[in-house]
């Protein structure tokens, strides 16, 4: 890993450890003992308790001023992937923390009288919904599903304002149990559309975020039931366990950017690959018979001859001339003779093996590569030309085309393939000639 991802993932290790410190030094499964951290916290007036409490041999702190510390650490950390990486999903992490921060640190602020406290924690549950509903948003972002997040911000002024007033006129209680239950509302659906991720991209970090997500709504769920106040020692204990899952959701997320970008390489190498393949094949193929042509003609013919030799199977070449292809394209004109042209080249492949080669040679000649003697090589030609007579005027081609072959077969020492090439060339006019003189005498 690189140094620049090493030092996130270390500082959100930290964290994990600070937060876990603060669970052992706050002592919350005493709660039922007088004389522990917790209870006298729970014992002190609303107005009169710090972050950090001292009571008698004992010490203990503020778990929700912590958690707002650690969330704004993972904004940081967040926006520092940002920085790394640009994308909007990562912005929105960022401000959901930001989010879930303020919620916190404002939800810690007991210092106020009665009503103002009141407000303060409403003000607060509307907070914590926000962020669960950008995390929402982040789970659309992510998987580049956009949509109309208009109709999330119409709520939100209505929302605002009970959350901000209710608890005047009728205590905390009007706003708790709403606000857990949307906030495990919220943060249930973007677990849930994490997970979705995870089905079809098998991202570890995108399970670690979901199934955090999911526990924390579980855990909304149960202090909505229960509707106890927050400066509860039971409240508390759950608050303890709830912010070690959401430190994992942010460890969650920062595997999850570097799961995306290596998903993203290995997606931009395979289209790399697959347009250098098609890139290839370009080269090599002509391209208006599909055929080879001699670019891969001259990069497979050693390999060829050495492996024949190597197997001692004999290799043999066919040169083939388009008949009267010239008056064709004079006759005709050019569109004519590239159907021609066409006709030839898939008559060939057809009624060759796939082992063989079909090359476009130059204008109306191809050549062979054929697994086979010279005389195997001869009758193949004749086939050839007499399958191709047969088939001619059903094919609906000018009057007089037909094919003239040459064959010959490459020689184990040989040291010039174009002089082999060449006398294939030869023969296949001596033959073209022969024909002639049949259609003359004919």
């Amino acid at each position: 890993m690189s140094r620049s991802a090493a030092m996130p993932t270390v500082a959100l290790c930290a964290v994990v450890i600070w937060s876990t410190a603060a669970v052992r030094d706050a002592r919350l499964g005493d709660v039922g003992r007088p004389d522990t951290p917790a209870a006298w916290v729970s014992a002190q007036p609303a107005g009169e308790r710090p972050a950090v409490d001292v009571a008698p041999g004992h010490a203990t702190v503020d778990l929700r001023w912590m958690g707002g510390v650690g969330a704004l650490v993972l904004s940081a950390l967040t926006l520092l992937l940002y920085v790394y990486r640009r994308r909007l999903f990562i912005l929105e992490w960022t401000i959901g923390w930001l989010f879930l921060a303020a919620a916190l640190f404002i939800a810690s602020r007991d210092e106020a009288g009665p009503k103002i406290t009141d407000m303060l924690a409403g003000v607060s549950q509307f907070l914590a919904v926000c962020s669960g509903l950008v995390f929402v948003v982040s789970v659309d972002d992510f998987r580049q599903r956009a949509r109309m997040y208009r109709r999330y911000l119409l709520g939100l002024l209505p929302l605002l304002i009970w959350f901000a007033l209710a608890p005047l006129a009728l205590g905390q209680p009007a706003v708790l149990a709403p606000g857990h239950l949307l906030s495990a509302g919220v943060l249930a659906t973007a677990g849930v559309g994490y997970l979705a991720v995870v089905s079809r991209t098998r991202f570890v970090g995108a399970a670690l975020v979901g199934v955090s997500f999911v526990l924390i709504a579980a855990a909304n769920v149960w202090l909505s039931v229960q509707a106890v106040p927050p400066g509860a020692g039971l409240n508390l204990q759950l608050f303890s366990l709830t912010a070690l899952l959401y430190v994992f959701a942010g460890l969650g997320m920062h595997l999850l950017v570097f799961e995306d970008m290596t998903w993203e390489l290995r997606r931009t190498n395979r289209r790399l690959e697959s347009v250098q393949a098609e890139l290839r094949r370009l080269v090599v193929t002509d391209a208006l018979t599909g055929c080879h042509n001699r670019r891969f003609f001259d990069e497979i013919i050693g390999r060829e001859i050495r492996r024949h030799l190597r197997y001692e199977i004999p290799l043999s070449l066919l040169f083939v001339d388009v008949d009267r292809f010239k008056a064709v394209n004079d006759s005709l004109g050019h569109e004519a003779g590239d159907g021609v042209l066409k006709h030839v080249a898939g008559f060939l492949v057809r009624h060759l093996r796939e082992a063989d080669y079909v090359f476009r040679w130059g204008g109306d000649e191809f050549l062979v590569l054929i697994s086979c003697t010279e005389e195997e090589a001869a009758r193949k030609g004749q086939h050839l030309q007499e399958e191709f007579a047969r088939t001619a005027t059903g094919a609906g081609l000018p009057p007089g085309v037909g094919l003239s072959i040459g064959c010959v077969e490459l020689p184990a020492d040989v040291d010039d393939v174009m002089e082999v090439v060449r006398t294939a060339d030869e023969r296949m006019y001596r033959d073209k000639a022969r024909g002639r003189k049949k259609k003359i005498r004919g």
